[in-house]
């Protein structure tokens, strides 16, 4: 389900480049140790990465058979994916570029344990790798709504899953996780 791919023929020749990939996902301002850890990951496992990003402000609104997919925005005044992708690219590519592995960078869009779930599926990945989420009163209540993506991930496929925690720990003594 990739969004930025500029045709269903480029989009194929490229997923088979990528057949056993290691797939991470990353949000803008992101601890940087979750991209650390899937690179470690697809190095070991001698596997091409592909990082995705998914715009949930836009929604699928049909897959052509060749496996395209067409979107639409939520709010038609809104682009803040496009500038979301643009800067999870430019982190990645700072990350990446000098090592020697095969990357990517793709904007997936809706739901994103779906979204990752059928990018996985068509590219056969190998692993899953994504970070925790933020502490928060607001992050507890948009989990509350839409569930965690890494327990959907892990009910609702075969791949692995690695969840890399963020870097603030949490002091054992402390009873309430999500301090508002």
């Amino acid at each position: 389900m990739s969004d930025s791919t500029p045709s269903a023929a480029d989009e194929a020749v490229q997923n088979q480049s990528l057949q056993k990939a290691v797939i991470v996902g990353i949000q803008p301002g992101q601890p940087p140790h979750v991209l650390a850890e899937a690179l470690r990951y697809a190095k070991l496992l001698g596997a091409p990465l592909v990082v995705v990003h998914v715009d949930v402000t836009r929604f699928v609104t049909y897959e052509d058979p060749d496996g395209y997919v067409h979107s639409a925005p939520i709010d038609l005044n809104l682009d803040a994916g496009a500038v979301e992708f643009e800067d999870v690219e430019a982190a990645a590519a700072e990350a990446l570029d000098k090592e020697d592995i095969v990357w990517t960078a793709r904007q997936l869009v809706g739901d994103p344990a779906l979204a990752i779930k059928q990018l996985a599926d068509k590219l056969d990945a190998q692993l899953i790798v994504i970070g925790t989420r933020k502490r928060g009163i607001g992050e507890s209540i948009r989990e509350f709504f839409t569930g965690s993506v890494a327990a959907r991930l892990a009910h609702r496929q075969h791949r692995p899953v690695l969840v890399v925690p963020q870097t603030e720990q949490v002091p054992d003594e402390q009873k309430d996780v999500w301090p508002e």
